[in-house]
């Protein structure tokens, strides 16, 4: 089992159906802990899908709660999925687990609702945009790293334009995250562009708050709440500040931050006038 793997959404089925076996088998986490040989807080990782777990311990744990059958065969098959290789563990060594775990959620999400009040989300940045705020918040690195972390950027949009089920997208953008002049104007007016085009895409969702709509649930700050293509995959809420990023992923938690989108966008533009807006922004650009 190996530590500090981001979650992907089978291992987060798998911890929920092994937890629930558990519990139904009337065993303490303490007990199986024993029987595995390995610490409660290991059990309880495992759990919670904050390590990788092999097939050979789901079968022990299996073992250990006496599963057989079609079960036994399903959950093994499951860890076996769970296991596969995403194109971001090329990084893992050079990326933070919480950003993992973002890459691996987005990765496996249906849609995802995301607020910003001060920059654009990564998934619709050009690459010199993305470039230009990476360079800024990493003062003193590498151009190297530099480099890399604008690939990997790239590289997590393509979930918006993959072939099968890409993710949906519904954004919404604070004016001033358009006024903002990153890079300089014309780099804005490229970017700004970009997401105009992107608007027209049939995943894509861009809605604006204008200033002119006044006060409104923006001063939540950013985030991003992901669901997944299954109902029995709760919803995350990300929220990533200096302080270190958040995973909520308690459902009152979550509710609050789905009904805090909803005024969102209900006090924003809606999207053709978005992208109306967009435009003139873009065009006024000097």
């Amino acid at each position: 089992m190996v530590v500090g793997s981001p979650p992907t959404v089978r291992r987060r089925q798998l911890g929920r159906e092994l937890r629930a076996i558990r519990e139904r088998s009337g065993l303490l986490a303490e007990q199986v802990a024993v029987e595995l040989r390995c610490s409660t807080s290991r059990v309880s990782r495992i759990e919670t899908a904050r390590v990788r777990i092999t097939p050979g311990t789901v079968h022990e744990l299996l073992d250990i709660y006496g599963v057989e059958g079609p079960d036994r065969q399903r959950l093994v098959a499951l860890a076996r999925q769970a296991q596969e290789t995403g194109w971001w563990q090329e990084y893992s060594e050079r990326l933070t687990w919480e950003y993992s775990t973002l890459i691996a959620l987005e990765n496996d999400a249906a849609e995802l609702r995301w607020f910003e009040p001060s920059v654009l989300p990564g998934l619709v940045q050009t690459e010199e945009y993305a470039r230009t705020v990476i360079r800024k918040t990493l003062p003193g690195h590498s151009a190297e790293t530099i480099e890399e972390k604008v690939g990997v950027r790239m590289a997590r949009q393509r979930v918006l334009t993959r072939d099968t089920d890409p993710v949906r997208l519904w954004a919404v953008l604070d004016e001033a995250v358009l006024r903002r002049l990153v890079g300089g104007p014309d780099l804005m007016r490229r970017q700004l562009r970009h997401l105009v085009e992107l608007s027209t895409l049939s995943t894509v969702r861009l809605q604006v708050l204008p200033f002119a709509r006044g006060a409104s649930a923006c001063i939540t700050g950013p985030f991003t709440v992901l669901t997944f293509p299954e109902t029995a995959d709760a919803d995350v809420a990300y929220v990533e500040n200096e302080a270190g990023d958040l995973y909520v992923e308690k459902p009152a938690g979550v509710d609050r931050y789905n009904l805090v989108f909803d005024d969102l966008r209900a006090d924003a533009l809606g999207c053709d006038d978005s992208r109306a807006f967009i435009a003139e922004v873009a065009d006024g650009l000097s």
